[in-house]
């Protein structure tokens, strides 16, 4: 009897200690980041890291990868692991509906195992994948599509991503069926303007929060202060890591390294325990004045006769 009560126990604690297969599970792994597996089928993570991210994954057998990221894919190194690529670039307020129908076609129909990844592997990544898992399991919760994305440490500032899988319907097999299956392997990067259009509209809605003294406005409830800050924060940094930015002028880079930091004192104030509308009034007007330079300097000027400005 004693023998049969320590073999139980020691079957139980082998179960507490090894999470049930369909658990998420963190997976170590030569250069890629934050490397998670959710199913049999679908990993999730961050940036493989050349030659070695990809050789890691070969070995967990991936066939698939699919970039949630802006930045352009390591399609070269892919291929030469005998993968393809899928590029799907979102942003940090959340995946709109199309992006998450296109990134569960391409799970549910691509080879698999698929492995899906952001830049750092804690936000973009984890939700699209937490989507693709909810939207092709009927079994899964939102609860358990949230468990992946807790584990990759999640930062439940970024609220639009949050809510993603608790606000995308599921859709019906019908649905995903009709979704066209172009798979890009790597999506043309936003040029710097279109990049700057989505600066303006953020600027838009700080604009309405700050004549409701930096608090929601009631003609616009959805409208989250410190989430629009956050934005505005995320929509410079994606301006530093463009393409096109690392072919501007060292004073435009210098610019925008400023409109970071500015932008994330911004943030802060409006975080703050007990939010001052003078502190947050102050660094939106350090925000608005670094905007103002760097265009000066480099929108609000004519061009050379290259068509290019200096």
């Amino acid at each position: 009897m004693h023998r049969r009560v320590i073999a139980c126990g020691l079957a139980l604690a082998l179960l507490a200690a090894d999470p049930p297969s369909d658990a998420p599970a963190k997976v170590d792994a030569p250069a890629v980041p934050n490397l998670i597996r959710l199913t049999d089928r679908l990993y999730q993570g961050g940036m493989p890291q050349g030659d070695a991210g990809f050789a890691a994954l070969e070995k967990l057998g991936v066939k698939t990868v699919i970039s949630v990221d802006g930045a352009r894919p390591d399609v070269e190194d892919a291929h030469n692991h005998g993968m393809r690529y899928v590029h799907i670039p979102t942003t940090y307020d959340g995946l709109t509906r199309e992006q998450a129908l296109k990134i569960a076609k391409a799970v549910r129909d691509l080879p698999g195992p698929v492995y899906v990844h952001c830049h750092k592997g804690t936000l973009r990544g984890p939700t699209a994948a937490a989507v693709a898992r909810l939207f092709l399991d009927d079994q899964c919760t939102v609860d358990q599509a949230w468990e992946g994305m807790k584990l990759a440490g999640f930062d439940p500032r970024y609220t639009g991503l949050w809510n993603s899988p608790k606000e995308l319907k599921r859709p019906t097999a019908s649905e995903l069926d009709a979704v066209a299956a172009d798979f890009p392997e790597a999506a043309p990067p936003p040029g710097l303007t279109a990049q700057m259009v989505a600066v303006s509209e953020t600027f838009e809605n700080v604009q309405a929060i700050r004549k409701a003294d930096w608090r929601t406005p009631k003609d616009k409830p959805d409208l989250d202060p410190p989430h629009e800050a956050l934005q505005l924060v995320e929509h410079f940094k994606e301006l530093q890591r463009s393409p096109k930015t690392a072919d501007r002028p060292q004073g435009f880079r210098e610019r925008l390294a400023d409109a970071v930091e500015k932008a994330q004192t911004f943030e802060d104030a409006l975080r703050a325990p007990k939010p001052n509308a003078t502190a947050a009034e102050a660094a939106y007007k350090a925000v608005d004045a670094a905007c103002i330079k760097c265009h000066a300097a480099y929108r609000d000027v004519a061009k050379n006769d290259k068509g290019v400005t200096p």
